[in-house]
């Protein structure tokens, strides 16, 4: 663990609230004797179904002290989707905002230990009052008195973990991404990686904002380790607003910042009085991934901010091996960017041979002394995305004659849809249990703020009248909203391969084809 884990002069900053980051390292220190209390061991794990809230850090950082893993839930997920994560990590201390227990109460396992952090007015301004229990809830304690209760972490820290993420896969449950403990070399280039690609000097305060949901892999990452960079200021955005996110880059002077490119879309879809109206000359880096960016989303944007826009590539099992600058976007539109001077980046064929320049392949990445990972309880699947010590998360792509990356299809028909991953088979498995369905199939789309959005084909059963409204319906009551498909086609009979497999690309095609652009 590394001094940095014991920040000082910094701030953290939520709404109206603020706290400094001796006291947040303070509450962490009681969090971790207080999760050590309750039975937490090394190696085991603390889950989080929680917004964007200093509780967040101060729970995953508890947790790390003392050698856990923490499990950052998306806080959407159903009772149903909450309850498989829980088990499948085996967590043993559950940390939730008050108001989304009733979504999932159903779900928990039975001895599981729940600690409850009452939703501060931020919250309940971004997202409502919450859901009220229409039944006594199982008994928890206040996240409040629980560090109250407990006494500060005095114990050196123990070796450095990082959070768990569960990602989905083609076959309809989210996996577990685990790495072991980092030694002093991994740690190293560990660092390295989080300089290079986000931009976070350890000993070089920041001024940032942490915008998207901490629940996702980078945004988990860049806030945890941006809000232990000592003398930084942290400001959490409870839910991204545009308007409101130029407003806090103006008040707090922000350097720093990550995005996605829907965030993107909606600030350029800002009317320009409104656009011109905040002072952002402080910006110094902002970095995006998790999607594809437009070359003309990623112009514009570089034309209003300046030349501060970087972009990386990476998915959560890989850590970043991919990164170009905005000097070199508006060279190479439309490149995910060269791989990084310790990464190796190859895109193999069918057989595992590397493709010529300008031919496509899938994408296999390779980090030297970056930490390895599985998929927790998921040996095969491990092996299934490896070809040696490469890792591939089944995205297609080619490098052209200088040696820039450009992605160009999803081998796994993954959906990015707001630099969400929404996986097809997930929603297609529950969609065959609804009666009067006979097969279905579920696809991405073009939608100009998301990228992409989930579209549902459906062959209904002989003499079956079920409508779009009952599909919907049916699947709001199974998983999370944000899956739900927004496009909903009856067809008399789905196209089929010769194999006897959909053929999703004749459905998917004529979308894509006409708004002029390929997935």
């Amino acid at each position: 663990m590394t001094k940095n884990h014991f920040p000082t002069g910094g701030r953290l900053i939520c709404g109206a609230r603020e706290i400094s980051q001796d006291e947040v390292m303070a509450r962490a220190r009681r969090a971790a004797s207080g999760f050590d209390r309750l039975g937490v061991r090394e190696n085991q794990t603390v889950a989080f179904f929680l917004r964007n809230d200093f509780a967040f850090i101060e729970a995953a950082l508890g947790a790390n002290m003392i050698g856990a893993y923490g499990v950052a839930i998306n806080w959407h997920f159903t009772a149903e989707e909450a309850g498989y994560v829980l088990r499948d990590c085996a967590a043993k201390v559950l940390v939730v905002h008050a108001d989304l227990l009733p979504q999932i109460d159903a779900g928990l396992p039975e001895d599981l230990l729940v600690l409850t952090v009452t939703p501060s007015a931020e919250i309940r301004a971004a997202y409502g009052p919450g859901q009220a229990p229409d039944r006594a809830v199982r008994r928890t304690q206040d996240w409040e008195t629980f560090l109250s209760d407990s006494l500060q972490w005095s114990q050196p820290p123990r070796a450095q973990r990082a959070n768990i993420i569960y990602t989905s896969g083609t076959t309809g449950r989210p996996k577990g991404v685990r790495r072991p403990p980092s030694d002093d070399t991994v740690s190293a280039r560990v660092r390295e990686v989080i300089a290079t690609s986000y931009g976070i000097h350890p000993g070089e305060p920041l001024r940032t904002i942490i915008t998207g949901p901490m629940y996702h892999s980078v945004p988990n990452i860049y806030g945890l380790h941006c809000a232990r960079t000592a003398g930084s200021l942290v400001v959490l955005q409870p839910r991204f607003d545009a308007e409101d996110l130029l407003r806090l880059i103006q008040t707090h002077r922000i350097t720093n910042i990550h995005l996605v490119p829907t965030m993107f879309v909606r600030l350029l879809n800002l009317p320009e009085a409104v656009r011109r109206k905040y002072d952002l000359s402080s910006l110094k880096r902002v970095v995006h991934g998790a999607a594809p960016c437009p070359p003309d989303i990623k112009r514009r944007m570089i034309d209003w901010w300046g030349e501060v826009i970087n972009e990386y590539y990476c998915a959560t099992e890989t850590g970043p091996a991919v990164y170009h600058t905005s000097q070199e976007a508006l060279r190479k539109p439309g490149t995910a960017g060269k791989p990084l001077p310790w990464a190796t980046v190859k895109a193999l064929d069918p057989q595992g041979a590397e493709v010529p320049n300008g031919e496509i392949g899938e994408i296999f990445i390779r980090i030297a002394d970056y930490p390895r990972f599985t998929y927790l309880n998921r040996p095969e699947e491990t092996a299934a995305v490896k070809r040696g010590d490469l890792v591939t998360v089944g995205d297609l792509g080619y490098f052209d004659a200088d040696g820039y990356l450009f992605l160009c299809d999803r081998a796994k028909e993954m959906i990015i849809s707001g630099g969400v991953n929404i996986y097809p088979a997930e929603i297609e498995s529950v969609l065959m249990t609804l009666p009067g369905v006979a097969d279905c199939a579920v696809f991405g789309i073009p939608h100009a703020e998301f990228g992409e959005t989930v579209c549902a084909h459906i062959q209904r059963r002989e003499q079956s009248d079920v409508s779009e409204q009952q599909v919907t319906a049916f699947l709001a009551a199974r998983i999370a909203k944000y899956k739900l498909p927004r496009v909903v086609v009856f067809e008399d009979r789905l196209p089929r391969e010769d194999s006897g497999k959909i053929f999703k690309k004749r459905l998917r095609q004529p979308y894509w084809d006409a708004v002029g652009r390929q997935i």
